[in-house]
């Protein structure tokens, strides 16, 4: 088998969305992910990966550490020890893959497509144009171009390798409502979030509340609308494990939205417009779509809502809310 690198140096979720595209790939040949830091988790966690090399790249992420001589040597080096025979490098489509194909050149790979706006020069072989879509599209659509593609019997969800740690903490059925977001545009505020837990509770459902250690103070608020807080007590496993067993789970565009598509659970999306809702919206399951998709904000990139009282999630109705899930457990109950 040939050994393919594929890289996608962002977050969580990103990696996720990444997943059919490494499926395409892992299909003929043999998988290795260069994730940076913040995605590590999710590529563990992906079927199809044969290994993971993890790298603090300076030009992606919300805090890039600054460009360290000594760390781009070394991942040259490990590369080049890889004996890697092609490379796919996955970009959203604001984000150049050139640099990231001038140290894979210098790694000795010879072969290396990419999706570019951007003239290459010698940098990639293939130069691929996908059409605009979602982010699993265009990731798919890249490896169809260089010659992958998903099985037959693959429908292009996202997935996770299983079995799953086992979930002792809660007993189903129960909703989860994930408040927290690595972006804070992109997350509804502790009020608006504290009264959507209330009025899930009151309409009859069991509600867990998660977030990472560094959220439990938001957890904590929101969970105190009546939910059960497991704020900071679930690492990312554990947490897949959890969405896993939820009957629907209420969040905003945030990696664990695509943990919760990827385990194949029902998903309310509060959804701030500030990125597409085309482009990043739940993939693959069941789901609801809520948010003002037409505020001021919308196209902006924006990581602080630049709209005065957070309308375009604070906005939404908590009982519009509780009728999603409740629409959601019913479609699925059948």
């Amino acid at each position: 088998m040939r050994t393919v690198l594929i890289c996608r140096l962002d977050n969580d979720g990103d990696v996720l969305l990444a997943g059919p595209a490494i499926r395409a790939v892992a299909a003929t040949d043999r998988v290795v992910l260069l994730v940076s830091p913040s995605g590590e988790q999710a590529a563990r966690l992906l079927p199809g990966v044969h290994d993971v090399f993890v790298w603090p790249c300076p030009w992606t992420g919300f805090d890039p550490p600054a460009v360290d001589p000594v760390s781009v040597g070394t991942l040259v080096d490990a590369l080049r020890l890889a004996r890697i025979h092609r490379a796919l490098i996955l970009t959203s489509f604001h984000q150049s893959p050139l640099p990231m194909a001038l140290l894979l050149r210098m790694a000795g790979i010879g072969w290396i497509g990419a999706a570019s706006v951007d003239y290459p020069g010698s940098l990639l072989d293939l130069r691929h144009h996908p059409e605009p879509g979602h982010e699993v599209e265009r990731a798919l659509s890249l490896a169809r171009a260089a010659g992958y593609d998903l099985p037959q019997d693959d429908p292009g969800h996202l997935a996770v390798r299983r079995p799953l740690p086992s979930q002792s903490l809660l007993e189903a059925p129960f909703v989860v409502v994930h408040p927290g977001a690595s972006v804070p545009a992109r997350a509804p505020g502790v009020e608006a979030a504290r009264a959507t837990v209330q009025a899930l509770v009151a309409d009859g459902h069991q509600v867990v509340v998660t977030g990472s250690a560094q959220e439990q103070e938001l957890t904590a608020e929101v969970a105190a609308g009546g939910g059960i807080d497991l704020g900071g007590r679930t690492g990312y496993r554990e947490l897949a494990a959890v969405l896993d067993a939820a009957a629907c789970v209420v969040v905003g565009n945030t990696g664990p939205a695509h943990l919760a598509a990827a385990v194949g659970t029902p998903v309310v999306s509060l959804f701030a417009p500030v990125v597409s809702a085309d482009s990043w919206a739940p993939w693959g399951v069941p789901s609801v779509l809520l948010g003002d998709q037409q505020s001021p904000c919308a196209g902006t990139r924006a990581r602080v809502c630049p709209v005065p009282g957070h309308p375009c999630l604070d906005g939404i109705p908590a009982d519009e809310v509780v009728v999603a899930v409740r629409k959601l457990i019913e479609e699925v109950a059948g």
